[in-house]
């Protein structure tokens, strides 16, 4: 199955909605095995059906690939090879003439026949049971009746003259090896029907424009969705007809919702920029999506690109269908987080946002959200964090005063005998008096001695007068992470509040 040289694939998606996860995984795993086996990754837009083109699509496949880090070699833009355009409605002239060359080869036909006698065509063999199939019925069309039709200007569209099922040598056309479902044997008309190739408006369908491009863009290897796996017949008899090798197919199992439904681009889990909006990070959610269905040998979970860069095989992809699961995500996010936080240049990116949004959704100040409290802020609490947009909500003590007399802080502050309060508070200023902060490990332990209270009442005053909250991260880690001088102003607040009791 694994490649023995370099490798050339394509991503080529049809602009007709935002990218789907599938396709990012599809895409993902081109660019994985370009990667591993060296060679060149493609991107290919397939929109030759101008009627289902979504605005914007385009730009939404180019910008969320540069997000995800998946760099093509070649493609839209400034990537070009020596095949030309990477739009495929740019490329008209190429499918006609290579349409024409099965033309002049009798591999490939003129059909005249009206929609209307198409359909009926269809009713009448579905009535009987049978697989649609088109008749031949203009196969045996004679030059001078073709002739008089191309004349008269009657619309046609161009067959394939599919090869003979029972012949020896079409056996291979049904018959191959897929790198995820191993040997396949289509005995039915999946590979024998006259598919049509160019269609009456002079473009291309699928089956035409995808072989074409393959081999003029010299792919290797064609790691595509399942859902293309009926088709491939069809594009083994077409690579056949031209005299062309045929590249290995790999067909990707479809992806689901827990509830055993497919998941489409309508479900809430289906478009990619759904998980962008959300606040997933980049390299968490490709993590994620190389592990729907490729299986590492060492049942290693967490990756980086690079990591799956060096991984990736085709030997590693299953069969099995893969569920969808947030929950899986939202743990990885978590990991993700805490290894951007250990990164200089990621933290970096990860301290600008969160900065973005304190200050947009919650309106702290400059003060408030200075560079170094929110890389503070981020590796105090990332344990608790699935998102960056979730830290104010998990620590808003580090950007705003506590509000004291909430009924959480009321509750913890009544754990305090009340002829303790003020010599914790006062005996807590004393120790941080000089200007730099003391080792807050041994501070606890020091403030109870002074003020002769176990240290638990110490821990609960000092996390009422700097977060008001009965729960949060150690006092040690609080205090390590707080500003000296926000330190002091909350415990010097606590000091002279009378409706605290202290």
């Amino acid at each position: 199955k694994e490649p023995t040289g370099p490798v050339r694939v394509r991503f080529a998606p049809s602009p007709t909605g935002m990218l789907h996860l599938g396709g990012l995984r599809t895409a993902l795993f081109n660019y994985l095995l370009s990667r591993r086996y060296g060679g060149a990754f493609i991107l290919r837009i397939e929109d030759t059906d101008q009627t289902r083109l979504v605005s914007g699509a385009t730009e939404n496949i180019i910008n969320t690939l540069k997000w995800a880090g998946l760099t093509f070699d070649e493609g839209p833009g400034h990537k070009g090879g020596s095949a030309g355009s990477y739009f495929q409605s740019q490329r008209a002239d190429i499918y006609r003439k290579h349409s024409q060359i099965l033309l002049d080869r009798g591999s490939a036909y003129r059909c005249f026949c009206t929609p209307g006698r198409l359909e009926s065509l269809r009713t009448s063999m579905a009535v009987q049971g049978r697989p649609p199939m088109y008749d031949r019925n203009c196969r045996h069309l004679s030059q001078r009746q073709i002739d008089e039709k191309l004349r008269l200007g009657e619309p046609y569209t161009i067959r394939l003259l599919a090869p003979n099922p029972v012949d020896q040598e079409s056996a291979h056309i049904g018959q191959f090896s897929d790198a995820v479902h191993g040997h396949m044997h289509f005995r039915g008309p999946a590979g024998f029907d006259d598919a049509v190739l160019l269609k009456s408006d002079g473009l291309p369908t699928y089956h035409l424009a995808n072989v074409v491009d393959d081999h003029l863009m010299g792919i290797t290897h064609v790691l595509r969705g399942e859902e293309w796996l009926m088709s491939t017949p069809k594009h083994r008899a077409l690579f056949t007809a031209f005299g062309w090798p045929i590249p290995q197919y790999a067909h990707l199992p479809l992806l689901m919702n827990p509830d055993g439904s497919k998941l489409s681009k309508r479900n809430r889990d289906g478009p990619v920029q759904q998980y962008i909006d959300d606040g997933y990070l980049p390299s968490a959610l490709v993590n994620y999506t190389a592990l729907l269905g490729w299986h590492p040998e060492n049942n290693q979970e967490l990756f980086t690109l690079k990591e799956l860069e060096n991984q990736f095989s085709l030997n590693g992809l299953g069969r099995s269908k893969s569920v969808v699961s947030r929950d899986r995500i939202n743990w990885l996010n978590r990991q993700h987080l805490r290894m951007a936080l250990n990164d200089s240049e990621q933290s970096a990116v990860l301290v600008k946002k969160a900065r973005e949004e304190l200050a947009n959704t919650h309106g702290c100040d400059d003060y408030s959200i200075d560079k170094h409290i929110v890389h503070k802020a981020l590796d105090l609490c990332c344990d608790r964090l699935t998102f960056t947009s979730e830290l104010f909500s998990k620590a808003p003590f580090m950007f705003v005063d506590p509000d004291l007399f909430t009924s959480e802080a009321k509750k913890l502050l009544h754990k305090v005998p009340e002829d303790n309060r003020a010599s914790i508070i006062n005996c807590t200023l004393s120790n941080i008096q000089e200007g730099s902060k003391p080792e807050w490990q041994s501070l606890v332990k020091t403030v109870a001695e002074a003020a002769q209270v176990p240290n638990k009442q110490v821990m609960m005053m000092l996390r009422f007068a700097l977060t008001g909250q009965s729960s949060g991260p150690k006092i040690p880690d609080l205090l390590d992470a707080l500003p000296i001088d926000t330190i002091k102003r909350r415990l010097y607040h606590v000091a002279n509040c009378k409706n605290t009791n202290v």
